[in-house]
Parts: C-alpha cells; sequence; structure tokens
C-alpha cells in the first residue's frame, strides 16, 4: 500500500493541473475577450470622443461666426439708424423749403410789380429794353421748369440793372417823335439825373422834363456840350466836366 500512495498522489496532482490548466484556459480565453471588446469600447469611444472634439470645433466656428453677425449687425443698425435720421432731417429741410418756396413766390410777384410801377413812373430811357425785360420776367414766373432759386436770382438781377442805371453815363441811339415828326436821335443819359437827345444833324435838342412827363427842348448853346457828353459816354473822350440843364432834379 505503501507503493500505491505516490501515484495517488501524483494522478491527483496530474488531475489537479489538468484542472486548472483548464480553468486557466478559460481565464485566459475569458481575458482575451475582455480585451478584445475593450479594445472595441476604445475604438468607440475614440470615435465618439473624435466626434465630440469635432462637434466642439463646429461649436466654437459658430460661436465665432455668430459673434461677427453680431458685430456687424450692429455696425447694420448704427448706419441704418443714421440714414433713418438723415432722411428725417432732409424731409424736414424739403418742408421747410416748401414753405419757402410757397412764401417766396408770392413776394417775387410783388417785386416784379413793383418794378414794373417804377419803370412806368421813371425817367423814360432804353424804353423797349426794359419793357422787354419785365414781360420776360412775368412769362418766367409761369414756368415749371424754372427753379425758384433761379426765379428769385433772376428778379433780383432786373433789380440791380435798375440800380446800376443811376450810377452810369451812356449814349444810344432810338427813334422819337420830334415836332410831330418820329426821327432816329441820339440820346444822353446821365444816370437817372437826365436824359437827353439830339437829332441827328445836331440841330434840335431836348430833356426829359419829370413835372410835365415830355421832352422840353433845349438852347442851340447846350449842342456842343451834349455832343461832348455822348463822346465821353462812348468812351471817345476821358472824362471831364460838363455844362448842361437839369430838369429831373426839379
Amino acid at each position: 500500500m505503501k507503493g500505491v500512495k505516490p501515484l495517488i498522489i501524483a494522478g491527483i496532482v496530474a488531475a489537479s493541473a489538468a484542472v486548472h490548466a483548464n480553468d486557466l484556459n478559460k481565464v485566459i480565453d475569458k481575458s482575451s475577450e475582455i480585451t478584445k471588446s475593450a479594445a472595441q469600447s476604445q475604438t468607440k469611444i475614440d470615435k465618439i470622443a473624435d466626434s465630440m472634439q469635432g462637434r466642439l470645433q463646429q461649436f466654437k466656428t459658430l460661436n465665432k461666426e455668430i459673434d461677427g453677425l453680431a458685430v456687424y449687425n450692429a455696425q447694420l443698425t448704427k448706419q441704418l439708424n443714421n440714414q433713418i435720421a438723415e432722411m428725417q432731417s432732409m424731409n424736414l429741410s424739403m418742408d421747410q423749403v416748401s414753405i419757402i418756396e410757397r412764401q417766396i413766390t408770392p413776394l417775387m410777384m410783388r417785386m416784379i410789380t413793383g418794378l414794373e410801377q417804377f419803370v412806368l413812373l421813371d425817367v423814360p430811357f432804353l424804353k423797349d429794353e426794359r419793357e422787354k425785360r419785365l414781360t420776360s420776367l412775368k412769362a418766367m414766373m409761369e414756368r415749371a421748369d424754372i427753379t425758384s432759386s433761379e426765379k428769385f436770382r433772376r428778379v433780383l438781377e432786373a433789380y440791380q440793372v435798375e440800380v446800376d442805371y443811376g450810377r452810369t453815363i451812356e449814349a444810344y441811339s432810338a427813334l422819337l417823335e420830334v415836332d410831330g415828326k418820329e426821327r432816329e436821335v441820339d440820346f444822353l443819359r446821365i444816370g437817372r439825373l437826365e436824359l437827353i437827345y439830339l437829332t441827328r444833324d445836331s440841330k434840335l435838342a431836348g430833356s426829359w422834363d419829370t413835372q410835365t412827363k415830355t421832352f422840353a427842348a433845349l438852347p442851340d448853346s447846350t449842342i456842343s456840350q451834349i455832343n461832348k457828353g455822348l463822346r465821353i459816354a462812348r468812351k471817345q473822350l476821358a472824362p471831364d466836366m460838363l455844362t448842361l440843364p437839369v430838369h429831373a432834379a426839379r
């Protein structure tokens, strides 16, 4: 019996080793499966992490775009508000212009009427030219293609022309009825102080009398001075002293 025990023990050990080897293989197989599963899980985790990183980057990019749009929108809003304010200012200015235009048109009409009356009562020099200017102003006021500012400029220009007549000397030719006969004469205008005529043959002369509203004959002694005045007005002589009767000052 003593010789049998080692064999039994050895068999038990061998059997135990076989059992342990089988268990170990199972553990190893299980561990391999776990490792493989863990690797697969890690791969999934890596993919999820990569996806999250991509989404995070997209989020950051979108945030930057949103910030940029916010700045752009703020700038655009500011520009829009400025344009609205400018348009409101323009509308106000246009309203003011409309008011001024409504007021200035009657003013211009009164100015033209006043100028017409002034010319009618004034010394009758350049009668056709001045009447033509007034007719042109009246026709202008009826035209819609001329701005109010341009109309006003032309009315003021007509007034300035009349003002200038009072401080200039001028010689011009025109027809005048003398002794019941229409004749061509030379006129000498000295401001608004005197309007004198002289026939082309230098035989008849006269000056405008503001009281009688007619031309009164001048003596022959004044003809030389009248001729001198005509030459000065035509810049044929240097300015010099003239001795002439003054009817317009009465």
